[in-house]
Order: C-alpha cells, then structure tokens, then sequence
C-alpha cells in the first residue's frame, strides 16, 4: 500500500507531465486495501449484489443421482435382441426413487427422474414405438446415450464460488442448487457523495435564472448503489472553503470512501483541492485525459479520497475508469479490477487531433464475420449527458492523433466497467 504522506505524483503544476490514465488507476490501487470490518453471515436470499468473504464448496453431488436428460425410455442396451423390443415394466417420474430395472424390460422415464439400477441407456420417445405394453425401437440405440451423470455438474467437494465473488442472479441460483441457505459476506463498503456547486437545484424544485439540475449527484448515487454501496449522502455541500473542509471532515468520521464531483479545477470557486489539503493528503491530481483531466485522489484520515470533475459526462466517464476499480478493490472483489478492452473498428475519421487521450461515447454497429463499427455520438461534450444516455461504451483514440475510417480501437462495453 502506498505512504500517502506524500504525492505519489509531483504536481504538473511544478513541471511534471500530467499522469496517463494506466497510470493514475495504477496508482490508485496501489494505495488501497480491501476494507477491514467484521463479514456479515445473511440467508443467500438477502445476498445480492454482496461480496462473498469465504470460499463456497458444494456439500454433494450436482445432479446427485443419474438422471434422464429426455422424455423416453430407459433399459439395458445388452437386453436388446434382433426384433429390438422389450415389455414396459415402470414408469418413472422426476422425483421419485425407483426400484431397480428388471432384466429384459424396458422403463418409461420423464426428462430428471432417476436411472434406476440395471438402466445404461435412455431413448428418446419420438424413436420408439408402443403397443399392448410393449417397446419396438425404430434404430439402435447409443448406449449411455440421453443420461446425465451423478456430478455431472458439480462434484461434492469442488469450490463452486470462490471469495470475492459479486453474487448475482446466476450465483444465487448456483448456491440454491447445492442447497445452500446462507452465506458469509464482506460488509457493504461505506461511501459519502458530496456534490459541490452553488449553481444546482434539485429535481423536482423550480429552476431559478442561472441555476441547472444536479444530474452528478443522482447519476452517482445510482451507480454506488448499482455497486452495493451503503450510501451516505449529507446533500449539497454549498461552494465555500470552510463548508467543504467540515463536509469532508463529517464524511471522513464515517465513510472508507468519499466521492466528491466538482471543485478539483483551478477556479476561485473550485475549493475541493485545497480543502482535501488542509484536511488530509493529496496522492494525485490530474490525468492526460478527455473528458475527466482534473481528477484527484488522496485520503482524509483513514478515508480514501476520489474528486471527481463537476461536468456529468467527466465525472461519469473517470467514475467508470477510476471510481469503479477502486471501489472493487475496497470491497474486496475477486477477478479483474478494470476490465481488458474489445476491439472494434472506428466507423468514421477522427481529423482532431488531441494532445490528451479521448475516451468517446459510442455505440456499437454489428455486421456478419466482422470487427463491429464503433460509431462515435455525434456530440462529445463533457455537458452532454444524451450521448452518454445513447451510448452502450466508450471508445479510446490515442493522444495526438487522427485515425481513419477502419482503424482498429480500444472499446469497453458500459456493461462490463459497470459489472
């Protein structure tokens, strides 16, 4: 874990280049730990969108019993003369335990109902023919053929979930199979929002001349929740130094991580930077990026500290590229922080050449045996909250560049830095 007892970084304003975006997440993570706090044992129920703390291991066999994978009949292939006809002695339903198959008979068995002893084979239904009790098969059957093993999907004993696992829909029904009813789980990561900017009314609120709607603070409380954060939100902090400096206070005494939106520039109203530096330690600030450069990390008591940039699509963009993998490795999350981007193809020219990286609202086009089209929004502005709302990714040009129609780019999928 990095000292944050000073910048990792020198201020660019001394004459260092501004930080890359490998860089800066590098950084970030290289400063945090999972938080420390007592797990939390809850039914699997209750458990969505937790974070498991222990390793699960399946108590039994998945399917615990030879199984039918088809309506049909089972029998024993070698019972099978030249005529390929056996009497039907059982009928065998999913659920029940059936006594053992009779030499030289054939049973009726129902897609999930136990092999009984002495049965090899299933045949599905539409290739047999019954008559007066009797089964006639119209091929010869693959022996084994339509049974699904005892442990077919999980053996007893085999890890299923490892810890650090997300548990989603898909887990949650992976525990129920094993039988599982609760679980130990990390507690939900303790995050303050502080939304700063003299200008923002609430929705709902008559909008007063020069004033705008705060989109910043219900966009991020969406996404910590979407992240099973436990959200604490004092509302607006108002547009002072000594306002801010008691905001971050409060939110340090309480939270393992405040995400401020605004006030991280250089502007007389801009007092995040200086209050995290009278309050705390600034570990970075300012990242060669398009949107997002006046990022700033750093830490206020055992707080960590992200100051996200106050225009919608900046702080949503460095949200999802720095925000996100934090708060993964905070929660204590198993996998990948930051997701390996897709490729695609860039559907049309890019003739602006940026000093900075750009990270592009996009969407993708799909066309047979082909990289998909990365079709850029018409409207790239840090302001422009539809292009986000249209958009299912961000595509990535390099700095100081002006690729062409059919380049190959970087592309992550909202989905996927949302996971």
């Amino acid at each position: 874990m990095t000292d944050l007892t000073t910048d990792c970084y020198p201020s660019p304003t001394n004459g260092a280049p501004l930080l890359t975006v490998v860089e800066a997440r590098a950084a970030i993570l290289a400063a945090a730990d999972p938080v420390a706090r007592v797990t939390q044992r809850i039914v699997c129920a209750d458990s969505l969108g937790r974070v498991l703390a222990e390793s699960i291991r399946s108590p039994i066999d998945v399917p615990p019993h030879d199984n039918s994978a088809m309506d049909g009949y089972a029998l024993r292939a070698d019972d099978l003369g030249a005529d390929w006809r056996l009497p039907i002695a059982q009928r065998i339903a999913a659920g029940e335990s059936p006594p053992p198959l009779p030499p030289g008979t054939a049973a009726r068995i129902f897609t999930g109902a136990p092999i009984p002893d002495g049965a090899d084979t299933v045949v599905i239904q539409e290739e047999c023919e019954i008559a007066s009790g009797w089964l006639r098969l119209r091929r010869a059957p693959q022996r084994g053929g339509n049974i699904r093993p005892r442990g077919n999907d999980i053996a007893a004993g085999q890890e299923v979930l490892a810890a650090g696992t997300r548990l989603d829909p898909r887990h949650l029904g992976l525990l129920a199979s094993i039988g599982h009813r609760e679980v130990s789980v990390r507690p939900r990561l303790r995050v303050a929002l502080l939304t700063t900017g003299a200008e923002l009314t609430e929705p709902g609120e008559p909008l007063a001349p020069g004033r705008i709607y705060n989109s910043n603070r219900h966009l991020l409380a969406a996404l910590l929740r979407e992240q099973g954060c436990e959200l604490i939100d004092p509302g607006p902090v108002p547009d002072t130094l000594e306002a801010t400096q008691a905001a971050l206070r409060a939110a340090a005494a309480t939270a393992d991580l405040i995400v401020s939106t605004g006030g991280v520039s250089v502007g007389d109203e801009d007092h995040v930077k200086a209050a995290v530096a009278a309050c705390g330690q600034i570990a970075l600030w300012r990242v060669n990026m398009k949107p997002g450069k006046p990022l700033l990390y750093g830490r206020i008591q055992a707080a960590h500290l992200i100051g996200l940039p106050g225009n919608p699509v900046s702080a949503y963009v460095t949200a999802l590229l720095f925000l996100l993998p934090l708060l993964r490795r905070l929660q204590g999350r198993d996998g990948p922080l930051f997701p390996e981007p897709e490729s695609a193809r860039l559907a049309h020219d890019w003739p602006r050449a940026r000093p900075r990286r750009e990270f592009l609202r996009a969407r993708l086009v799909y066309e047979a045996g082909q990289l998909p089209w990365a079709e850029p929004a018409q409207r790239q502005g840090s302001d422009v909250l539809t292009g986000v709302a249209h958009a299912d990714g961000l595509l990535e040009l390099p700095p100081d560049a002006t690729p062409k129609r059919g380049t190959i780019v970087n592309y992550w999928s909202l989905a996927r830095l949302q996971a």
